[in-house]
């Protein structure tokens, strides 16, 4: 089948250490070149991701904090899509003395081990919360905020299905990804339980693996 757009997340699948090397990024350039579209989606914040990311303007759409953010690079415009991140909770891990809280406009973000006592947290102050683990990262959302939310809100701008897009990655918050996209991508280096839901796996690790992908598809 014939796909129209690659939706990819960020670190361990498109970049190696946070960076982007030129071979890969001259693959997503043929394939824009082709006519298709290219979406970023992350669970990195947009600051973030533009301090690490030059060349982010190559992305048609970029979905943010693990789809709680929608970012246009061409006209540097970002739509909030849910709740705010919650001041109680960040509040309360403070006052528990949780260290290395990263906050974006609706995640919040720790690292392991920390996992147990933010669970805690949540259920304590009732809060209509979920963690969705990213290899050592823990991310916290609004409940039903995911990638694969935030991608399907990407299509509808771009006018494209869910079957008509390769969603691929690498660790665990990639799972809805794979799970919607008509075509699901692990990278080589992959988590195994993402290789087990995906329908290809690329021999290639990291960016190596895009370069597979947009070579055989254009093909």
């Amino acid at each position: 089948m014939n796909y129209s757009a690659i939706a990819s997340d960020y670190d361990g699948t498109l970049a190696t250490e946070g960076k982007v090397d030129l071979a890969t990024l001259a693959a997503v350039n043929r394939w824009k070149e082709s006519g298709r579209k290219f979406i970023l989606v992350t669970g990195r914040r947009i600051s973030s991701l533009q301090e690490i990311f030059e060349k982010i303007d190559i992305c048609d759409y970029v979905v943010a904090e693990n789809g709680a953010v929608l970012y246009h690079p061409q006209s540097q415009t970002s739509y909030l899509l849910c709740q705010p991140a919650s001041t109680k909770l960040i509040e309360r891990l403070q006052q528990k003395d949780l260290k290395n809280i990263a906050v974006g406009e609706a995640i919040v973000a720790t690292w392991q081990p920390h996992e147990e006592i933010v669970r805690e947290t949540i259920a304590e102050l009732n809060l209509s919360l979920e963690i969705i683990l990213n290899k050592r990262a823990i991310m916290i959302l609004p409940t039903g905020i995911n990638k694969a939310s935030g991608l399907e809100l990407a299509l509808n701008k771009l006018n494209l299905t869910a079957s008509e897009v390769i969603g691929v990655g690498d660790a665990e918050n990639d799972l809805d990804l794979l799970k919607y996209s008509g075509l699901g991508v692990a990278v080589g280096n992959a988590l195994t339980e993402v290789k087990h839901q995906a329908d290809w796996v690329t021999k290639g690790e990291r960016g190596l693996g895009i370069q597979e992908l947009i070579q055989r598809q254009l093909k």
